[in-house]
């Protein structure tokens, strides 16, 4: 069995032929940690201490599998969004920084008020929990067309204890629309990258991550925002508002086509790397 010292320093080596040597470390540590549950200090102060014949295995399977190129998040099944744990596997997208400012947002503006709130494709539910959260008043339904999502969405929904309601939805069938009433927010970050675009991706993502959450069908990245602004007319409350994520590359083409579909005030934000990356826009 392997000390900590030649687990940790081994699997970091391994690492850095297909990651930088700061995240390779990282990975490194965060796996070790997963494993023994001792922190860096810990392993440290105890780095000959060899680790169980389980823990080898568990290493040892788990070094196979991010030398393949699978995500740290889906090796621990763990990823971290608004400073909580979310269980996350192949069948949703790992939460991103991104849309963390995505539901900063919509706290900010909303924190004083009692809302129904439509999610679009929640996946993992990081969206609706979180805002649940923030905003533990509001009425929060999540749809999304994958049941294997929706069972992982509940998980954390009960682990984290947020009262959200699920429903399995394909919004791309208008005939499923009525089922769902009406809602002073919609918000999505629903798939937008051509298939054009999949071989420019990052192998972790492109190898891993959900397909059917990350492509569009027919090469469209306007699909699902053409068919959000649809249904929200119908489906929010006067007054109501559109949050999306969006490709930054097509943010501006997005923008036009809500205002084309007559919402009023829209507005692309910036992420903090300065990316274009949210709308919103007012029914």
């Amino acid at each position: 069995m392997l000390s900590y010292h030649y687990a940790f320093y081994g699997l970091r080596d391994e690492l850095k032929t297909i990651y930088d040597a700061g995240e390779a470390t990282a990975i490194a540590h965060e796996i070790l940690l997963h494993i023994t549950g001792k922190d860096k200090t810990e392993r440290l102060l105890n780095k000959d201490k060899k680790l169980s014949q389980s823990e080898q295995l568990q290493y040892d399977a788990m070094k196979a599998d991010l030398l393949k190129g699978k995500p740290i998040q889906y090796a621990t099944g763990i990823a971290w969004f608004m400073g909580h744990p979310y269980m996350v596997n192949e069948h949703v997208l790992i939460p991103r920084p991104e849309t963390e400012e995505l539901v900063q947002l919509i706290a900010a503006e909303h924190k004083s008020r009692k809302v129904r709130i439509l999610d679009i494709g929640t996946g993992s539910g990081c969206i609706p929990i979180a805002l649940k959260q923030l905003l533990p008043g509001a009425e929060i339904t999540a749809c999304d067309i994958s049941n294997d999502a929706l069972r992982i969405a509940d998980r954390n929904a009960r682990n984290l204890g947020a009262a959200i309601d699920l429903l399995q939805l394909d919004i791309l069938d208008e005939a499923g629309w009525p089922q769902l009433g009406r809602f002073d927010i919609i918000v999505s970050n629903p798939p937008y990258i051509p298939m054009h675009e999949k071989e420019q991706l990052d192998i972790n993502v492109r190898d891993y991550e959900p397909g059917t959450a990350l492509f569009v069908p027919g090469d469209d990245p306007l699909l699902f925002y053409r068919v959000i602004a649809r249904l929200a007319k119908a489906h929010l409350h006067k007054a109501g508002a559109v949050y999306c994520e969006l490709h930054r590359d097509y943010a501006t083409q997005t923008k036009k086509l809500f205002e084309d579909a007559g919402y009023k005030d829209s507005l692309i934000r910036e992420d903090l790397h300065g990316n274009l990356r949210m709308l919103k826009a007012l029914g």
